[in-house]
């Protein structure tokens, strides 16, 4: 593996450690049969309890040839101002949760999303690098 993608692929490890960790703790506590919603609020608290700044239903404004588009997106979370974190509560992560995040990130102008999807019986996650 080269240097740079190795890079890449690291970028904000120790942001990411401390999400994954939040996460982690509200589906231990809540296990996986709730709707997105609860694990997002939830989400919201344990980021607060662990000092991980964020912003919660983060707009993206979508631009069209530099003209902004009246349609917009909303990503679960954004934290440290440089992560998008989408979630999930499905039976598994597909190309098509990928996708979504892969145009958030396009949109917010950043690099590193991470998907997390509560619904498995193990909290599932993945790091999504633009």
């Amino acid at each position: 593996m080269n240097t740079n993608r190795q890079q890449e692929t690291y970028i904000y490890k120790d942001e990411c450690f401390k999400i994954v960790g939040a996460c982690m703790e509200v589906h231990n506590e809540l296990g996986s049969s709730f709707l997105e919603p609860v694990y997002q609020e939830a989400l919201a608290l344990e980021f607060d309890k662990r000092n991980i700044p964020f912003s919660k239903e983060h707009r993206l404004d979508i631009y069209y040839k530099d003209a902004l588009l009246d349609k917009w997106y909303r990503a679960d979370f954004l934290c440290y101002n440089q992560i998008v974190v989408e979630l999930k509560a499905c039976l598994g992560l597909s190309e098509e949760h990928i996708a979504q995040a892969i145009n958030y990130l396009s949109a917010l102008k950043l690099r590193l999303a991470l998907l997390v999807n509560f619904g498995a019986p193990r909290l599932q996650w993945k790091r999504v690098v633009l």
